[in-house]
């Protein structure tokens, strides 16, 4: 996120209740994953919203921005080994060009034990009509996330494919853990029906006021079970570190 963007994000997220109210939820989903011994790093911290939450992560990202700790490459992370309890992220992993690369680093820089929660688009029958529909960015289902090519423009850290989370983490499951010992995924959980839809995200619009948004995501999790695979919009992965 250029510096420019994440100063608009950040305008956004001072403006919209409702989307503080969603992302409040989505970084309370994150931390309850979260082990408590070690740093935390963030990894695209964009316009610098998770130190509300947890004032002590190392906030970084591709572009320089003054409430973030440091510019880092999620695919050549300037850490040692083995420095971090956990990694977090939200709405990163589908701009990297070469997801294996950053999965070897994620491994590389958490301590045994430690571990790595995402929370990217998830892509399900609704979703993808969806995106495909109203969403500038792409949906390539065809891709191979764990394939030494690129996934997206590398020269360009904006550019993305939103299916590279689900293909990863739903579809080629197996193949990740053959591929990438080190981390065994713990789970990869639908999320988010309706509340994030209807909010308009970061954009100046929203069907959704902001005190109708914890009553619909409470909704959300009962409906979770049986809505998720068809239509939901998020997915909370969580990956764990085993040597």
């Amino acid at each position: 996120m250029g510096d420019e963007a994440a100063t608009d994000y950040r305008a956004a997220w001072q403006r919209k209740p409702v989307l503080r109210a969603i992302y409040q939820d989505y970084y309370r989903r994150i931390l309850a994953h979260c082990q408590p011994q070690g740093r935390t790093l963030e990894i695209g911290g964009g316009s610098g919203n998770l130190k509300s939450f947890l004032p002590d992560a190392i906030s970084t990202d591709i572009a320089a921005a003054p409430w973030l700790d440091a510019v880092a490459d999620a695919q050549a992370l300037p850490f040692a080994d083995c420095s971090f309890g956990n990694i977090v992220m939200v709405d990163v992993l589908h701009h990297l060009a070469y997801p294996k690369r950053f999965l070897a680093e994620a491994q590389r820089v958490l301590r045994p034990g430690g571990r790595l929660v995402l929370i990217e688009p998830g892509i399900t029958p609704l979703s993808r009509v969806f995106f495909h529909l109203f969403h500038p960015e792409p949906v390539r289902m065809q891709a191979e996330p764990l394939s030494d090519t690129p996934q997206c423009d590398p020269g360009n850290p904006w550019d993305s494919n939103q299916a590279i989370p689900t293909l990863l983490f739903r579809r080629d499951a197996r193949k990740l853990a053959a591929t990438m010992p080190g981390l065994r995924l713990l789970r990869a959980d639908w999320l988010s029906l309706f509340a994030y839809p209807l909010s308009g995200g970061f954009k100046a619009w929203s069907l959704l006021p902001g005190f109708a948004a914890a009553p619909l995501l409470r909704l959300e999790d009962r409906l979770m079970p049986a809505l998720g695979p068809l239509m939901a919009f998020r997915l909370l992965t969580v990956l764990e570190r085993t040597q």
